[in-house]
Order: structure tokens, then sequence, then C-alpha cells
């Protein structure tokens, strides 16, 4: 007895040695990677407030995204009124703040976990790279799709409101313009008169070549972001609708819910700038509206087979979030906060500058609060 303990045994020594030289989490799967457990984890309970999310968002999807095309009709939110320009600084505030504060930063949770392998995933930033990437894509597509506008319209487009009034305006300079040819012999005086005319004639084709340049922007500016949108809102949707855990769905549907009515009012400003048709407006509409529903929709289908901690699922959405982020980002300060900052309506007025900067920032603001809950 006395004889083993002095000698011990030198492969229980080697064992022993290997034992506590090796970490335990080499051999155990990490504790974030397995399935959802606790006692909020609750699918029976979880269904029923997906339901309510689902009809919920809807409507204020619905309710954000319409108000400012159904409010035209009042005077104070007419586009070319200081409040709407206010409000649609808010709510660009809001779109900049998800970009920065919810889809980035989900994006690198996403892809920096530990259930990813760590070559590559932890060795090098992808969520900031595809963003930047993401970013400088949307400028390309933005780039393109104006040139592209442009020649297929021959150069602009025109509202048909004011297509009618072009024409007469056109027409009496036209008429006006022969008149004073076929009475030269009157002399200086009808040279004179006919001068005029032209330059009333090159001033108005001017003012309606600013103006068509003018929509033209406001028309990619609201596809290009209805595409970003729609997009990370289906991501979202899906997020919650795979979700079991009805603590953290609670505060996901009022959150959700403020994100996005203001995020559709932003849409919605872009959308009647636009000056589309009526058929169009509600195709964009109906196409915000529905998109985190939807999404919500196939999150429940999946719940069964669907893990957000999966590999698999933290790759796609991880990715998708990062593209999501920098097309969200460069749109609310490229072409919603700069065209409206550096646009004519604001450089004449630093009161309204003063006021639109406020609502920037309450708009922000508000929204990286609401990242502590979602």
């Amino acid at each position: 007895m006395s004889s083993s303990l002095t000698n011990p045994n030198p492969v229980l020594l080697l064992l022993l040695t290997f034992s506590l030289l090796v970490p335990p989490g080499l051999s155990v799967v990490p504790e974030e990677c397995t399935a959802e457990s606790g006692s909020c984890i609750d699918k029976t309970k979880a269904l029923p407030l997906k339901i309510i999310a689902i009809v919920s968002i809807l409507v204020t999807s619905l309710i954000g995204v319409g108000s400012p095309l159904f409010t035209r009709s009042v005077p104070a939110l007419h586009p070319d009124r200081d409040l709407f320009v206010i409000v649609k600084c808010f709510a660009a505030g809001i779109i900049l703040a998800t970009g920065f504060m919810h889809v980035l930063p989900d994006s690198f949770d996403m892809l920096s976990s530990q259930c990813l392998k760590d070559n590559p995933w932890h060795k090098f930033p992808f969520s900031g790279f595809l963003a930047m990437l993401s970013a400088l894509v949307t400028l390309m597509v933005d780039s393109m799709a104006t040139s592209l506008y442009s020649r297929k319209h021959n150069g602009g487009v025109i509202p048909e409101s004011e297509g009618h009034d072009v024409d007469r305006e056109m027409g009496v300079v036209t008429a006006a313009h022969s008149h004073s040819h076929g009475h030269h012999h009157h002399g200086a005086a009808t040279a004179a008169h006919s001068h005029s005319h032209g330059h009333h004639h090159h001033g108005a084709a001017a003012k309606v070549e600013s103006k068509s340049s003018q929509l033209l922007r406001y028309r990619v500016v609201a596809m290009v972001l209805e595409l970003g949108i729609v997009v990370h809102s289906v991501v979202i949707g899906l997020g919650l609708g795979a979700s079991s855990n009805v603590c953290t769905i609670k505060g996901l549907v009022a959150a959700l819910c403020f994100h996005q009515m203001f995020e559709g009012m932003g849409l919605g400003g872009c959308i009647l700038q636009a000056e589309y048709k009526w058929l169009k407006k509600l195709v964009m509409v109906f196409f915000f509206a529905v998109t985190t529903p939807f999404g919500i929709a196939i999150g429940i289908a999946l719940s069964s087979t669907y893990r957000e901690n999966s590999p698999s699922s933290l790759m796609t959405v991880g990715l998708l979030n990062a593209s999501s982020a920098g097309l969200l980002i460069y749109m609310a300060l490229v072409d919603l906060l700069a065209a409206d900052f550096m646009g004519p309506k604001l450089q004449r007025s630093i009161k309204l500058q003063i006021k639109s900067y406020a609502a920037v920032l309450l708009g922000a603001g508000g929204m990286s609060v609401m990242a502590k809950w979602a």
C-alpha cells in the first residue's frame, strides 16, 4: 500500500496532468449555442402574443406610411410647409438610428458569436465590411437608376397636375411669339415684345426641367428606401416569429410598433414627394405594411426547426442585417438628411434648420433608447 503511494503509476499522472491542462470548454458546446431554455420559454403562451404582434404591427405600419399620403389635404402637412420638413427629419433620424443602433450591432453580435467557427468569422470584421460595401452599392444603384430613369423619360418627368399648366403656358408663349412675327412691320416695339416672350419661354422651360429633375430624385429615393426597409423588416419579423421567449416578445412588440410607425412616416413622405399615381402608392404602402407581419408568419411556421443561434441562422441573418444597415445609413444620411439640409428651403432659414436638427436628434435619440428592449 505504501509503495503504491510513494511510486504512483506514470499513466495516472499523465492523465491527471492532461485533464488539468485542457480547458473544459473545448469538449463542451457553448451554453448560448444550445436550444432556448428557462421560465420565459413557452411556445403555447408565445403564439397568441405573436398573433397580436402581427395585427398591431400591421395597423401601426399602415398608419405610419399612410398618414403623409392621406393628410395632404391638411394645409399644415403639405410638402411645401415647414411642419412636413420637420416631421420628415424626425423620421429620417429614426431610420438612421435603426441602422446604427439596432441592425448593425445585431449583425456584429451574430457574426462574432461563439457558435460560429473561429476561422473565418472571428478573424475578419464581416459586419463592418459588408455594411460599407452595401452603402457603396446603394450609391451605385442610386446613381445609375437616376441616369437610366432620366434617359427613359427623355431628361425628366412632369407630374400630371403640372403638365397641363406647363402645356398651356407654352401654348400661350408660342402663340404670342408667332403673332409677333406676323406683325414684324410694327417695328421695334413688336420686336421687344417678342424678345420678352422668348425670355419667358426659356424661364418656364428651365423651371419645368428643374422640377422634373427633383421629382426624378424623389422617385429613385422612394424605391431604394423601400427596398432597404423591406429587407430588414422581414429579418426582424422572422426573429420575432421564431422566438418562444414570452418575456422578450412583449417588449419587442411595443418597440416594433413604434419603429414601424415612424419609419413608415419617413417612407410615406418620400412616396408623397415622388408624386406617383395612386395604384403605385398603394402597392408601395402594401409591401411596407405586410413585410414585418409576413416575416413573423414565416418565423411561426419555422419555429419548430429554426433556431436563432444555429450557425446557418447566425450567418444568414447577420449578413442580411449588415447589408440592410449600410443601405439604411446611406439613405438616411445622403438621400434624406443631406438632401433636405443642403436644399434651398432649409438653407434660406436658420430657424427652420435648428428645428429640423432638433427633430433629427429627437427621432434618433428615441430610437436609440428603444435599443434597450429591441
